[in-house]
């Protein structure tokens, strides 16, 4: 017994050094033992995406890009959530509300301060200041996605608005086209002679859609907001603290004046107009932004850039200025794995990754670096838009009660555009109404 016990160790010890030294002497075989035992070990990381739903081809870039950052990135699963515009805002907060938040969120960039505030969010701002190349990006654009000096939001692409013309009624009323170089606006009392000019009641034509007529969520306040600017008013002070002063300084009121005339008094636009009236031709000038070109190429083909229509930098008063801003990405501050979705956005901010984006959809990259790269945005049209908001460009104030500010300016132009109320009693009204709201938010 013994002896067979002592050969069966003998045996066993004998094995194991012939294994031993076929490992060491195979060591392909000892690596890929290894990277089993390793890969079996690893556990995928899930990372829950959210985003507004966006069309077709902001769809298929994100598509794209989270397909090649999980290829690039096998431990890391990105479970993309879509959302429909409309109902976005309240099924984060809902979400955010509940304890229950995406570890990555798109956020409209107005909307920052909201959430920075209450502490939904992860500053993001060591990892943009090391790994994330901010002078490769506009500081305008950077200074909407900071909040109390640090950044939390990193950018994809951007935003702008100009003026689109129809040249079939330029040709008609015998009016010279706009200047297209982004530094030769024309002034907006040239734009109303122009309009004037092209206004035919009797056809139904209608000289200018000044601010993208009265529509609902944050649309108001991006068009219309500019018109302040340019005539050098303003809608808070320079803290954010207050819109007495500002919203009814006498700047203000002279650009809801001059906005409320082109209704009420000389009736170049209208509060209702039929369906598509710049595409039929009945609306002469309007104000678009910047994504508009793609869509009237896709659902307009007929009606095409050069033949029926320009496009001309946005009209100035006092101060040439447009809007910018647009959806960027943030970091829940309830994730379990801030490194992961850090890389996520990492990437997908990147050139690489915004290149891919641009590509896609044709918007204003937020880099300059792929700007410079892509040959369209250095030509017209495009490049009135990437100019503007190099040189032209401002965010919509940043606050923490930015829903208010949004929601008082478009009962405002409303109230002056629909309603022809009072233009002074109206500014009164939206300021009182702010100050309230930002009272809440520094007085809980």
């Amino acid at each position: 017994m013994k002896k067979w016990l002592t050969i069966s160790i003998f045996g066993i010890i004998l094995l194991s050094i012939t294994g031993f030294f076929a490992s060491f002497l195979n060591p392909s075989s000892r690596d890929e033992k290894n990277m089993v035992n390793k890969s079996a070990t690893r556990e995928q990381i899930h990372l829950t995406f959210w985003r507004n739903s966006g069309n077709g081809a902001e769809n298929k870039a994100y598509e794209e890009l989270v397909s090649y950052f999980e290829a690039t990135h096998p431990n890391i699963v990105i479970n993309m959530v879509s959302i429909v515009y409309s109902d976005y805002e309240i099924k984060l907060r809902t979400q955010i509300a509940a304890g229950n938040p995406p570890d990555i969120m798109a956020i409209d960039s107005p909307n920052l301060a909201l959430y920075a505030n209450a502490g939904s969010l992860l500053s993001i701002d060591q990892n943009m200041r090391n790994k994330g190349k901010i002078k490769d990006i506009p500081p305008s654009t950077l200074k909407g996605l900071t909040f109390k000096g640090k950044i939390y939001l990193a950018p994809i692409v951007e935003s702008s608005i100009a003026l689109f013309y129809n040249k079939h009624l330029f040709k008609e009323a015998g009016i010279r086209f706009p200047s297209a170089d982004p530094t030769k606006p024309l002034t907006w009392d040239q734009v109303f002679e122009m309009a004037r000019k092209l206004n035919d009641r009797k056809k139904g034509i209608y000289g200018i859609d000044p601010a993208q007529g009265f529509g609902d969520g944050e649309s108001p306040a991006y068009f219309k907001i500019p018109l302040l600017w340019q005539f050098g008013g303003r809608v808070l002070n320079e803290n954010g603290t207050s819109a007495s002063g500002f919203l009814d300084s006498k700047e203000s009121l002279e650009a809801l004046q001059f906005y409320q005339d082109m209704y009420h008094i000389y009736g170049v636009a209208a509060v209702e107009m039929p369906p598509n009236p710049f595409v039929t031709g009945k609306l002469a000038m309007t104000v678009l932004g910047s994504w508009s070109l793609e869509d009237l190429e896709h659902n307009y083909p007929n009606f095409k850039l050069g033949e029926d229509f320009g496009v001309a930098p946005m009209p100035m008063e006092k101060n040439q200025v447009v809007p910018n801003g647009g959806w960027a990405l943030g970091i829940s501050s309830k994730t379990g794995y801030p490194k992961e979705a850090w890389e996520f956005i990492k990437y997908v901010t990147s050139y690489e990754g915004i290149k891919k984006y641009v590509k896609v959809t044709g918007d204003i990259p937020a880099r300059y670096s792929v700007a410079r790269d892509l040959p369209e945005f250095n030509q017209y049209p495009k490049n009135i838009f990437w100019q503007q908001v190099q040189n032209y460009s401002r965010n919509r104030p940043v606050t923490a009660a930015y829903p208010v500010v949004s929601d008082a300016i478009k009962t405002l132009f409303e109230e002056v555009g629909i309603g022809g109320e009072d233009v002074k009693s109206s500014a009164e009204k939206a300021v009182e109404k702010i100050n309230t709201g930002l009272n809440q938010i520094q007085h809980p």
